[in-house]
């Protein structure tokens, strides 16, 4: 097992019988999905956060991790949060939003989901990836793009290049199959993102099936919204989502 940094580990709060999956993003932790996961238990709502595999540790760990280890993380937490809570929401942030989707697309039964400026094509980082593909093992970080002053975002400062072709894997699979999501869905996009272009959650927006779904834009956070300061907004905007779809 390895050492996990203070701030990573996976998070549960233990509330009444709506579960909300909470899901990290590419080279990020659990400590950016905290501060909304923490408000979501205060709301009485049962909360898990699972640890992706290789996140949290070190750039060397998640260079052995692909993306098949992403999906299965969520889905063992998926049947996790099923032990504790009846009626199943999903949140996620990046990368952590696509994954979201992906559950959406294979669990037909998830009450709602909630993207938070969703990751599902990102040319700039394949043709990053394509270029140094067998030439650097590692290149500099993405995390912590927040306006808000003073706030970090833990995450690596180094992000593996093979990692990169593992998130331009799934992103493909997932944009593909967006048509299959028909549960409700709420989609957060914030106005300025110098990670995830916007336009992956107008594309989401778009082009699943569902007839109840919602883009609420985010005015004044970029790309880590969660630790920004909308992050208010996205409290508000996701318990009247749960509220409305339970």
């Amino acid at each position: 097992m390895p050492n996990v940094l203070k701030n990573a580990e996976p998070f549960f709060y233990q509330g009444n019988d709506i579960g909300i999956l909470v899901i990290h993003g590419f080279t990020g932790t659990t400590q950016s999905m905290s501060l909304v996961g923490e408000a979501l238990a205060k709301a009485g709502y049962t909360v898990l956060a699972p640890r992706l595999t290789g996140h949290g540790t070190t750039p060397e760990d998640m260079a052995k991790a692909s993306y098949k280890d992403w999906i299965n993380d969520v889905e063992s937490a998926l049947v996790e949060l099923k032990k504790h809570a009846k009626k199943i929401f999903v949140l996620g942030l990046s990368m952590g939003g696509a994954l979201t989707c992906y559950l959406g697309e294979n669990h037909p039964e998830l009450l709602g989901i909630m993207p938070i400026n969703a990751a599902i094509d990102m040319p700039a980082l394949k043709e990053i990836y394509d270029a140094q593909y067998g030439k650097e093992e590692f290149i500099a970080g993405i995390g912590s793009d927040i306006k808000k002053p003073d706030v970090i975002e833990l995450a690596y400062e180094r992000t593996p290049i093979k990692s990169m072709g593992d998130i331009v894997a799934l992103m493909a699979m997932v944009r593909v199959d967006l048509p299959k999501i028909t549960m409700p869905t709420l989609i957060f996009s914030s106005n300025i993102d110098h990670v995830v272009p916007p336009s992956n959650s107008q594309e989401i927006l778009d082009r699943i099936s569902s007839t109840n779904k919602k883009l609420v834009a985010l005015p004044d956070s970029y790309h880590v919204a969660t630790l920004d300061n909308d992050l208010p907004l996205i409290v508000e905007e996701a318990i009247a989502f749960i509220e409305a779809n339970q």
